[in-house]
């Protein structure tokens, strides 16, 4: 059997796309409390997305979203990574705005830190398993609002970053 050089980066995209969401999974959490979750996108579902984007750019005269649309037009696959807000538990914390959790809690609106760190730690395990297997990448925030707003992470999840990957000879997010 040959398996040609095509057929193998396709199917390279979507396996570090899995182990990046595994990179993700095993970070360290906050209190040991884990409100992550992750999707990879292909195909239709990650063209859905583009197009969303570009009709916020069009919309809302934002051209960045125009700009990174582009970029997941180009790539195979996209990992997005997001967080709901669950306040830990943290005693004399207050990095919400509220005086405690149970405030936050109550008066809702609230966004845990620990929560918003351990996104930050979980993209971070996640893009270096791509930088470890060579693969093109680049965070970001434009991507994730259009799947959010799409519906197509569970509807805990209120923050969210997308990582597009790309092999080939030459990186699609290095001349923006």
């Amino acid at each position: 059997m040959i398996i040609n050089d095509r057929k193998m980066e396709a199917e390279a995209i979507l396996e570090v796309g899995r182990l990046m969401a595994a990179a993700a999974r095993t970070s360290p959490k906050g209190k040991g409390e884990d409100t992550i979750a992750t999707i990879l996108l292909t195909g239709d579902e990650k063209d859905r997305v583009a197009k969303r984007m570009e009709r916020i750019a069009a919309e809302e005269d934002i051209p960045f979203f125009k700009r990174d649309a582009d970029n997941i037009y180009q790539v195979p696959a996209v990992l997005v990574i997001g967080t709901a807000f669950k306040p830990l538990g943290v005693p004399r914390c207050g990095d919400c705005g509220y005086k405690d959790c149970g405030d936050c809690l109550s008066q809702g609106g609230g966004r845990c830190n620990f929560n918003i760190i351990d996104l930050g730690i979980a993209l971070g395990s996640a893009v270096s398993v791509a930088a470890m297997h060579h693969v093109d990448n680049r965070i970001m925030f434009s991507c994730a609002k259009a799947v959010l707003e799409l519906g197509m992470l569970p509807p805990k999840i209120k923050l969210a970053y997308a990582i597009p990957l790309s092999i080939s000879s030459k990186s699609p997010f290095f001349d923006r």
